[in-house]
């Protein structure tokens, strides 16, 4: 991952074995000129050479299998007083191309080398002849459950639930035990201004077993599968392949404690919802989306346990970008739509080389990511900013502070968080915007506003502390979490 300069270098021609690669120079900065434009062939135009809005992938991230990690620390690009949006989209694609490379015995790396953990950071048993461990099946916040559509399955009928799975790295699970304990020793107080380390690494995974795809699907190799000891509704465990359906990717780099929070998904789960005719439609089933159309928000509504329209889910803005109709972007503090254009690059970009090498991660896109803007702030005034802005974090009104996807969220586990609002009359309003700041912020996950900490922003550590400190149950635990957030909710919603 690299680039404090923007600049693409040329565009590849798809089926030449050697592909292009090159978009941004980190250690150099060059001016592009008409002359660096290049024809493409089947009508792939993967940037625009020379425009202030492209950011493409870099020649060392392929083959996939040999991606390294994205530079993160002194002497990254992140080491710096003036940023630009590229290095963070970079930054997300790189690390999900990281973390998705084959390891010697096959797996990818998120599964071989991290840790996976329940919510509560308690360590998760992978049973032998299993890759992963689902029993996980509500969503943030609403604790909503997802379905899938019974007519997209091979046999035109099995609908199944979607899962979910936690998995951190070793220097985000020390740095959390070393500040828990201290919680609860009395050594640190519950109201901080520490963070966590350059380094630090949450992924979030969802997955869903492959009866609920076509056989066609599967055959084709369109969605990276794995074994899984799946936790049935009465209990028992079994064990069935399952398919990747989204992932969070979520760290720390120099000068931004708050994370990157990037995410991906399947490029084929739903249709994205189009503001000017408020309507979501597809002429055929998906596996959240019924064939037909649905009118308004109820899609993405979950209200007393269920989905509002439960078989037509579909994703509010692409690259969670917020506009009101195409080339028509809402004004916010990320300017557009050098954003969109960005994220657009760097999926074809990364997409055309997966492809050459007939790699199934093609089949998945980048959705977008989300930070603050931390130019020139020292370490502890990024600290106090956190703990000061507390719920403004999340705004994407002009003048604050965050950056990227303003209205980011992934289509199979934020599905009926998109957005708060229960009609279309907000949902392109600035002020009424969603992203992962709604929820990780500088305070923890229940209780009130008194208690302020950087490190509050991960709710595994949130969790932890219920745990370790006040020996709550990880039942008590979640109960509580859904009564704070639907407190929230109705004062969002103007229902006190």
């Amino acid at each position: 991952m690299t680039s404090k300069s923007i600049i693409l270098k040329s565009i590849f021609i798809l089926g030449v074995t050697s592909l292009f690669l090159s978009a941004c120079d980190q250690k150099k900065e060059e001016k592009a000129t008409p002359e660096t434009k290049l024809e493409t062939t089947n009508d792939l135009a993967l940037a625009t050479y020379g425009s202030s809005t492209s950011c493409g992938c870099e020649k060392d991230w392929f083959p996939h299998s040999q991606t390294p990690g994205p530079e993160e620390g002194k002497g990254s690009p992140f080491d710096t007083t003036s940023t630009t949006n590229c290095m963070f989209q970079q930054w997300s694609f790189q690390k999900f191309l990281w973390l998705t490379k084959p390891e010697a015995n096959g797996k990818p790396l998120f599964l071989d080398s991290l840790n996976q953990v329940t919510n509560q950071m308690q360590d998760v048993i992978i049973p032998s002849g299993t890759s992963v461990a689902l029993s996980s099946i509500n969503q943030a916040g609403l604790d909503a459950v997802l379905q899938t559509i019974p007519g997209y399955s091979a046999d035109g009928k099995t609908s199944d639930t979607v899962y979910y799975s936690i998995h951190i790295n070793e220097t985000l699970e020390t740095a959390i035990t070393k500040y828990v304990d201290s919680i609860k020793k009395g050594t640190l107080s519950r109201s901080n201004n520490a963070t966590f380390p350059i380094g630090s690494l949450e992924t979030k995974v969802s997955w869903v077993p492959i009866t609920a795809l076509p056989s066609k699907e599967i055959a084709e190799k369109n969605y990276y599968t794995t074994m899984a000891a799946v936790t049935q509704k009465d209990g028992t465990v079994v064990k069935e392949e399952v398919a990747l359906l989204g992932m969070h990717v979520v760290g720390v780099v120099i000068n931004h404690p708050e994370f990157i929070w990037a995410t991906f998904e399947h490029n084929s789960l739903a249709p994205i919802f189009d503001v000017p005719s408020n309507t979501a439609s597809s002429d055929a089933n998906t596996l959240i989306f019924k064939e037909g159309s649905v009118t308004g928000v109820d899609g993405i509504r979950w209200k007393s346990g269920k989905a509002v329209k439960a078989d037509q889910a579909f994703g509010l803005f692409k690259y969670g970008v917020a506009a009101y109709a195409p080339n028509d972007y809402v004004a916010t503090s990320q300017p557009e739509p050098d954003n969109y254009n960005k994220i657009d690059s760097l999926n074809m970009c990364v997409s055309a080389n997966l492809k050459a090498e007939k790699d199934v991660w093609q089949n998945y896109q980048y959705d977008g990511a989300i930070w603050l803007n931390m130019d020139g702030l020292t370490s502890k005034e990024q600290a106090d900013t956190l703990n000061s802005l507390y719920r403004n974090i999340k705004d994407a009104i002009p003048g604050s502070m965050a950056r990227g996807s303003l209205a980011s969220a992934n289509l199979t586990m934020e599905t009926f968080t998109q957005t708060y609002q229960t009609t279309t009359d907000k949902i392109t309003d600035a002020s009424y915007l969603i992203n992962c700041f709604s929820c990780h912020r500088a305070a923890p996950d229940t209780g009130g506003d008194a208690i302020r900490s950087p490190l509050y922003l991960s709710h595994v550590f949130s969790g932890n502390v219920s745990l370790i400190v006040d020996e709550q149950t990880p039942k008590q635990i979640e109960t509580e979490k859904l009564n704070t957030f639907m407190k929230q909710l109705a004062k969002t919603q103007g229902n006190k």
